[in-house]
């Protein structure tokens, strides 16, 4: 259960990157009150366990009505997570972070009103916090696979959920502190790490492509 718990807690953590989604919600409520981004980690945070729960009890049963072998589920979000981790590793995760950070804050802005106002600050916290850089597809298919994999086991599953949720707590944590953490990491070091996550997702991703595509030819 310890090492279940340690596995599921690393790979979520790696996949909903909560260090890589911190600059960005820092500079997207950069001028904003405490309380607005509190509001925002807040609704985020419930909005994106609440789509990865539904998807860890539901996802499985949608699959067999639309006639989908968990190989080939397993093997197409291993492919998923490699692409995710390409993304990572190439840094082209932050690139179209920081584009959407520039829309919203153009948006913000047009008007010509005061910046630092609540008021001129769009929601985030469905679009882009929670879909897709909480529950994005590399974090909904890695849920499903889990549940599927102990799906004779409530404790075990109970396990995955919890790593899950632990993951979203940390993430709530690592976005009160956003703005610190920037501040003494620094975006070169925030940009390390996301690269070296990417390699270990690299990894994982290929092994579930091998073992899908083993188990469909054995």
């Amino acid at each position: 259960m310890y090492e279940l718990f340690i596995s599921s807690f690393v790979t979520f953590f790696v996949v909903i990157d909560p260090l890589g989604i911190a600059p960005i919600f820092a500079v997207m409520t950069e001028g904003a009150s405490a309380s607005f981004k509190r509001s925002m980690i807040i609704k985020s945070v419930i909005t994106g366990s609440i789509i990865l729960l539904l998807f860890a009890f539901v996802g499985n049963a949608l699959l067999s009505a639309l006639g989908i072998s968990l190989l080939a589920f397993k093997t197409a979000g291993g492919v998923l997570l490699f692409l995710i981790a390409l993304d990572m590793v190439f840094e082209k995760r932050t690139e179209r972070r920081e584009k959407a950070s520039a829309e919203f804050s153009h948006e913000a802005s047009d008007d010509g009103t005061v910046v630092n106002s609540d008021d001129e600050y769009d929601d985030i916290s469905v679009f882009p916090m929670a879909i897709p850089f909480m529950a994005g597809p590399g974090s909904i298919a890695y849920i499903m696979l889990l549940m599927s994999n102990h799906s004779e086991n409530l404790q075990e599953q109970g396990v995955v959920i919890g790593s899950m949720l632990s993951v979203l707590l940390l993430t709530v944590m690592i976005l009160l502190a956003a703005t610190k953490i920037i501040a003494m990491m620094g975006q070169t070091v925030a940009n390390a790490i996301t690269r070296i996550l990417g390699v270990l997702l690299a990894a994982l991703a290929t092994q579930y492509m091998f073992d899908g595509i083993k188990g469909a030819f054995l």
